[in-house]
């Protein structure tokens, strides 16, 4: 994209359930960056094309909504779909269940990557996805993969859903889990993996903020050499 220069960008990638917003969102408000939250961006999307009955399948209708879909992003990460800020509802169980299909179309990631590099030109920030140091911003100044065990992210996937209230069994989350790794790491368009170069991150057992300082030393390393 630019050559040999780096972007003000810490993109994070890494599967669900890893730490991803939380992480990013605090090493943001640490830095004085913003936040980009592309997954979701992605669960906008989603809940778009289920308000329109589009059905995956049918490349005009999935063209048609997203040459008419009106998503923007506020300045604290809130999230416009169609003049309304849906963040609330983007978690619900129909838009989590649709939209690693709905973000495997190619379609749908040549938007979504338009949208989440013209957010870089507006100044530095923390991106946060499951292609960020691999497609979106591979000249980031730092590159970070988080990954965590199954169980352990099944473990805050739950605790989510019950801030949420939502009951799930652990079962059933750790199987959504998984159904989700191996939809993100198999699909053919962007799959998640880890880049060459990429600095990986075990958050298992770790805390928000022990994760956060080790993000920002690497950042602070790579901009003192």
């Amino acid at each position: 994209m630019n050559g040999d220069r780096l972007l003000d960008v810490v993109a994070i990638d890494g599967p669900s359930g890893s730490g991803k917003s939380t992480i990013a969102k605090r090493l943001a408000e640490r830095l004085g960056w913003r936040h980009l939250d592309t997954g979701a961006m992605y669960r906008a999307v989603t809940l778009r094309f289920l308000e329109l009955g589009v059905h995956l399948e049918d490349p005009k209708e999935v063209r048609s909504a997203l040459e008419s879909l009106d998503l923007r992003l506020g300045e604290e990460a809130e999230v416009y779909l169609e003049g309304r800020e849906v963040g609330s509802a983007l978690r619900r169980p129909e838009v989590e269940a649709r939209v690693s299909a709905v973000s495997a179309l190619p379609a749908v990631r040549k938007a979504m990557v338009a949208l989440q590099r013209a957010e870089a030109g507006k100044g530095p920030l923390v991106a946060e996805g499951r292609d960020m140091t691999t497609v979106v911003f591979p000249d980031a100044r730092c590159r970070i993969f988080l990954e965590a065990s199954v169980e352990e992210r099944a473990r805050r996937r739950l605790r989510d859903f019950e801030r949420a209230s939502r009951e799930v069994g652990f079962s059933e989350v750790l199987e959504e889990i998984r159904a989700r790794d191996f939809l993100d790491s198999t699909r053919a368009d962007a799959p998640l993996r880890k880049a060459e170069g990429v600095h990986v991150l075990d958050t298992t057992g770790l805390s928000i903020e022990a994760c956060v300082d080790r993000i920002e030393r690497i950042l602070r390393e790579g901009a003192s050499r």
